[in-house]
């Protein structure tokens, strides 16, 4: 399925079918659709009935096994769960954060297998900067060497973090974010409540889980983040730890106020909180930046562990303290 916001990158890369490389590597921001624009283009050129504007037909054996993620002639490499690594049911917030060499070792196997419908064989490998070092190896030499009518699709928001030797055999395709209309728009056909204050807390990519419940207690968390007191840091920690939330869920929602906050502060910008702008003009007033900046050099030391289950609450607290530390000595008025 292709966005709205993607027609003309579809255009874009038609128009090079008739020089395909051996590897693609799309590029953008989280949340604007590349895993989709590059699962589109795989099932287009599996697609056994292809339409105008190269659009997979949706009907043909290929497209169905496509979509139903049994395709002979595709793989699709990422990060797994712990869960489904044992084969159970994945649980919410547990992703691994690395591809490991084992499951880049299999699909070099089926690289080298001869196709099962006499066409290419695709294979997506997302995000792509998650290969740990012997993966991103393993993978650089199968790239250096690829078999024939073997095409790899790599997705990256952070293609700096990929090996340099590996960006250099792919053909990089940066892919278009959607304009603030076109996002606000599509979030609201999706019937997402409160559509214009969500996009912004996820910073303008309109590509997110949107769960009802959580965006409650987000709002909640928000507001006692906007009165600092010790007695409303402690009504905090205890939201979190009573709805058993990994680390990692209000590490994001504190590090997007403490953004807002130095933006405010150093350039009057404020990126995620729209609609507590009047709020963060207040603590803009009382904030120490050394302390903020403080705060923020712990959270991004918290934020490698922010899955981990141990000790969540104690570890919010200390944070919170932080926080609480930005306005117990700022600048007055």
């Amino acid at each position: 399925m292709l966005f709205p916001w993607q027609q003309q990158d579809w255009q874009r890369l038609n128009a090079e079918r008739a020089r395909l490389p051996n590897a693609w590597l799309f590029i953008g921001p989280a949340g604007t659709g590349k895993l989709e624009f590059a699962l589109h283009l795989a099932q287009s050129l599996l697609c056994e009935q292809l339409q105008a504007d190269h659009q997979p037909c949706g009907q043909c054996e290929g497209c169905r096994w496509f979509e139903h993620g049994t395709h002979p002639d595709f793989r699709r490499l990422s990060p797994q769960t712990e869960e489904e690594e044992e084969g159970k049911e994945a649980k919410p917030g547990r992703k691994l954060p690395l591809i490991k060499i084992e499951a880049v070792r299999q699909v070099i196997e089926f690289a080298h297998l001869t196709a099962h419908r006499a066409g290419q064989r695709i294979v997506v490998v997302e995000p792509a900067e998650n290969l740990n070092p012997a993966a991103a190896n393993a993978l650089l030499k199968i790239l250096e060497e690829p078999p024939q009518d073997v095409l790899f699709l790599l997705v990256a928001q952070a293609a700096q973090r990929l090996l340099p030797t590996i960006r250099s055999r792919c053909r990089q395709f940066p892919l278009s974010a959607p304009s603030p209309a076109q996002a606000l728009d599509w979030l609201r056909q999706q019937g997402v409540s409160n559509a214009e204050a969500e996009l912004a807390h996820n910073g303008g990519a309109p590509l997110f889980d949107h769960d009802p419940v959580l965006a409650k207690l987000r709002s909640q968390f928000v507001d006692g983040l906007g009165q600092p007191t010790f007695a409303s840091i402690l009504n905090l920690a205890e939201l979190v730890d009573k709805q058993k939330l990994p680390l990692a869920i209000p590490l994001g929602w504190l590090g997007k106020w403490l953004h807002d906050l130095a933006g405010l502060s150093l350039a009057g910008i404020v990126r995620y909180h729209p609609e507590q702008q009047a709020v963060l003009q207040q603590l803009v007033a009382r904030c120490d930046p050394v302390a903020l900046m403080r705060c923020q050099d712990a959270l991004q030391q918290l934020a490698p562990f922010g899955q981990h289950t141990l000790n969540t609450r104690l570890q919010l607290e200390a944070l919170l303290m932080d926080y609480l530390k930005i306005f117990a000595g700022g600048r007055q008025g």
